[in-house]
C-alpha cells in the first residue's frame, strides 16, 4: 500500500491567519477612532478650563476695583466730607490710606475745583492744586463717580484714577469730589499667586488700548515699553467677543500657545492667559502615548492567544487523523478521546465508514454530545448577555450619579461666591436706601431703581437656591399623613394671584401616603407655580387626587394654558433645559427627583392651546389605627 504525502500545518496556519484578521483588524480601527477622538475631546475640555480659569480671574479684577471704589464711595458719603471740613477730611482721607495701602494719593476737592487736602505716599509739595479745567473733576462732578485714567506712576507703578462725588445730604447738591489714585501692583501678585513660573503659564491684564496693566511676571510691569507681544495684542483688540480663546502662533518665537481672554466687567480690560500647547496639552499627549502602548500590548496578546489557540485546537486533531488511520489498519490500542468538527474531520470520517456498526454508535454519543454543547454555549451567551445589560445599566447610573455630584460640588462653590457679592451688595442697597429716606423729598428715581436692584436680587438667591436644592440629597424625612389633608394646607399657603384661580377636586377616599412633606411641597409648589405662569392673563389651576387602584394614588396639576408640543414634552425633565426668558430649568427636574426618591412616577400630557397636566403616582400606604382611649 502506497503511503500518501502529509500536508502537515494547513489548518494551523489557516486558523492563525483568520483569528489575526478577525480580531485585530477591528481592534486596530476601533482603538485608532477612539485614540483620537479622545485625545480631540480633552484638548477641547483643555482649553475650555482655559477659558473659565480666564473669566473666574476677571470676575476677580473687577471685584477688587469695584471694592476700592466702594471704599471712596462709603467714605464720601460720610457727613464729615460733606460738612467740607478741612481739618475731618484730612483725618479721614489719612486713616483710609493706612487702611488701604493701595492708595497712593486722595484729594479732596471743593465744588470750585480748587484742592483742599491732598495726602500721598510719594508726595513732598504740599502746595494745593487747581481742579476747574481737569476733565476727569468735571466727570466726577457731571456723572457721579469715575474709575479711568490708568497710567505710570511716578513712570514705573501702574496706577488707576478714582473719582467719586461728595453729596450735602441736606441739599442732594454736589459739594465737591474726591480723587484718588491707586495702585494695581496688586493685581501682578494675584497673578504671579494664580499662575507661578513652575506652571509654565503666562497671565496679564491689558485695556482696550493695550496697556500692560498686570502680569503674572512683575518685572514684565515695571518695563519701560511693557506691553504683550504685537500678534497677541492684534488677537486681543481686534476680537469684539467677551471670552475666547484658541491657539496662536508667536510670530515673534514661532512657538505655538494655548490663549484664553475674557472681558473685565464694567472697566473694558481683558484679562489674558497663555500656555505653551506643548504643557497644555501635555496630559493629552500621555493619554496618547499610554493608549498607543497599551493597544500594542494588546497587540501582542493577541497574537500569542491566537497562536496559543490554534496549536491547541490543530494538535488533537492531527492527533485524531493519525489515530484513524491506525484504526483503518485494525490498530485499536491507540484509540483517543478528542472530538473536534473541521477540515481534518472530513478525511477522518472517510476513514470511519469502514468500522464496524459499534463505532456508529459512539458516532451517535459523539452528535449527541456536540448539540448539548451547543445548548450550554447558547445559554451561555444568553446569561452573558444579560450580565452584558446589566453592567451598562450599572454604569449609566454611576456615571449619572457622578454627573450630580459633579454639579452639586459646583453648586456649593457657584453658590457661595455669588452670594457672598450679593449680601454686599444687598447691604449697599440697604445704606443707600437709608440715606435716601432720610432725605426730605427722596429721589423717586433713586427709589425705583433700588426696588429694581432688590428684586434682583431676590431674582438671583432664588437661582441660586434652586440650583442648590436640585444639586443636594439629605436623607429623606417621610410621614404618614392624609393625602386630602395635606394638599388643603399647601393649596391654602400658596400665594395665588387674582387672575388665577385655584380648583381643588380630592379623593373621596382621602387615601394616606408616606411621604417628605418639605420635598413633596417643594415638588408640588414647582407645578403650582409653572402653571401660573404661563397664564399671564388669567386661567385656571386644578389640584385633584385620584385613586388609581388599591396601591396607588395620582395627584394631578392641570393648567389652561398655552400647552407645549411634543418634542418640548420629551425634555422638560431634562436639568437645565427651560423655555423661559429668565430660569434654570431645575424645576421639573426637582419634581422628576423627589417623585422618584419617593417610589413614585410622574407622568405630563398637554395639548397645544388647551394646558397642561401633570400627574404624580404615589404608593398607598394602609390608613394608621386609630390610639387607643
Amino acid at each position: 500500500m502506497t503511503e500518501v504525502p502529509q500536508k502537515r500545518g494547513r489548518l494551523f496556519y489557516k486558523f492563525l491567519l483568520i483569528f489575526l484578521i478577525v480580531s485585530l483588524v477591528p481592534l486596530g480601527i476601533v482603538g485608532y477612532y477612539l485614540v483620537n477622538l479622545s485625545q480631540v475631546t480633552l484638548n477641547k475640555a483643555i482649553s475650555h478650563d482655559q477659558e473659565a480659569l480666564a473669566v473666574g480671574f476677571a470676575d476677580t479684577v473687577s471685584s477688587y476695583i469695584i471694592n476700592f471704589r466702594n471704599v471712596l464711595y462709603d467714605a464720601a458719603h460720610l457727613e464729615d466730607f460733606a460738612s467740607m471740613n478741612t481739618a475731618k477730611q484730612n483725618s479721614l482721607v489719612s486713616h483710609i490710606m493706612q487702611l488701604h495701602p493701595a492708595f497712593l494719593e486722595i484729594s479732596v476737592v471743593d465744588a470750585n475745583g480748587q484742592e483742599t487736602v491732598r495726602i500721598g505716599r510719594f508726595v513732598h509739595d504740599s502746595k494745593m492744586r487747581d481742579f476747574s479745567e481737569d476733565p476727569q473733576f468735571s466727570k466726577v462732578m457731571r456723572a457721579g463717580e469715575l474709575v479711568g485714567g490708568l497710567e505710570k506712576y511716578m513712570g514705573q507703578y501702574p496706577a488707576i484714577t478714582m473719582g467719586v462725588q461728595i453729596v450735602n445730604p441736606q441739599t442732594n447738591q454736589p459739594v465737591g469730589a474726591v480723587l484718588a489714585k491707586m495702585s494695581l501692583t496688586a493685581l501682578s501678585s494675584l497673578l504671579k499667586t494664580g499662575f507661578p513660573e513652575s506652571t509654565r503659564t503666562q497671565a496679564a491684564v491689558i485695556d482696550s488700548s493695550g496697556f500692560l496693566i498686570a502680569h503674572s511676571n512683575s518685572k514684565e510691569v515695571y518695563k519701560a515699553d511693557a506691553k504683550l507681544p504685537d500678534d497677541v495684542l492684534k488677537v486681543l483688540l481686534q476680537n469684539d467677543a467677551k471670552t475666547g480663546g484658541g491657539e496662536i502662533i508667536l510670530e515673534s518665537t514661532g512657538e505655538r500657545v494655548l490663549g484664553a481672554f475674557a472681558e473685565v466687567t464694567e472697566l473694558g480690560w481683558v484679562v489674558y492667559i497663555q500656555r505653551s500647547v506643548a504643557v497644555a496639552y501635555s496630559a493629552s499627549d500621555d493619554m496618547l502615548k499610554r493608549t498607543w502602548r497599551m493597544m500594542l500590548i494588546v497587540t501582542v496578546f493577541v497574537l500569542f492567544l491566537g497562536y496559543a489557540m490554534s496549536l491547541v485546537i490543530t494538535q488533537p486533531i492531527s492527533a485524531l487523523r493519525e489515530a484513524a488511520k491506525k484504526l483503518g489498519e485494525g490498530d485499536f490500542d491507540y484509540l483517543p478521546d478528542i472530538t473536534m468538527s473541521n477540515d481534518e474531520i472530513g478525511e477522518l470520517a472517510h476513514t470511519f465508514m469502514q468500522m464496524s456498526e459499534s463505532l456508529k454508535v459512539k458516532t451517535a454519543e459523539i452528535i449527541s454530545a456536540k448539540d448539548e454543547l451547543e445548548r450550554l454555549n447558547r445559554s451561555l451567551e444568553n446569561r452573558v448577555e444579560a450580565r452584558t445589560r446589566e453592567l451598562r445599566s450599572a454604569q449609566d447610573e454611576l456615571i449619572k450619579k457622578e454627573r450630580l455630584a459633579a454639579i452639586g460640588q459646583m453648586a456649593s462653590v457657584v453658590g457661595h461666591e455669588i452670594r457672598n457679592p450679593l449680601a454686599v451688595i444687598n447691604n449697599s442697597i440697604y445704606f443707600i436706601k437709608t440715606k435716601n429716606n432720610a432725605v426730605p423729598n427722596p429721589e423717586p428715581k433713586i427709589a425705583k431703581h433700588i426696588s429694581i436692584i432688590e428684586s434682583e436680587i431676590r431674582q438671583a438667591n432664588g437661582i441660586i437656591d434652586e440650583i442648590l436644592g436640585f444639586a443636594r440629597t439629605r436623607e429623606l424625612n417621610p410621614k404618614v399623613m392624609s393625602l386630602n389633608g395635606y394638599l388643603e394646607d399647601l393649596t391654602m399657603s400658596f400665594p395665588v394671584p387674582p387672575h388665577v384661580e385655584l380648583v381643588k377636586s380630592l379623593a373621596p377616599e382621602n387615601p394616606y401616603v408616606n411621604i417628605d412633606p418639605d420635598e413633596m411641597a417643594q415638588a408640588v409648589r414647582n407645578l403650582i407655580k409653572n402653571g401660573i405662569e404661563v397664564m399671564p392673563e388669567h386661567g385656571k389651576v386644578y389640584v385633584r387626587s385620584e385613586v388609581v387602584d388599591a396601591s396607588t394614588v395620582r395627584v394631578d396639576v392641570e393648567d389652561t394654558g398655552c400647552g407645549m408640543p411634543k418634542e418640548t414634552v420629551e425634555k422638560i425633565f431634562a436639568p437645565f433645559f427651560t423655555t423661559k426668558a429668565r430660569g434654570t430649568g431645575l424645576g421639573l427636574a426637582v419634581v422628576k427627583k423627589v417623585v422618584d426618591r419617593h417610589k413614585g412616577k410622574v407622568e405630563v400630557t398637554s395639548v397645544v392651546g388647551q394646558g397642561t397636566c401633570f400627574k404624580i403616582y404615589l404608593p398607598i400606604v394602609p390608613t394608621p389605627a386609630a390610639p387607643q382611649a
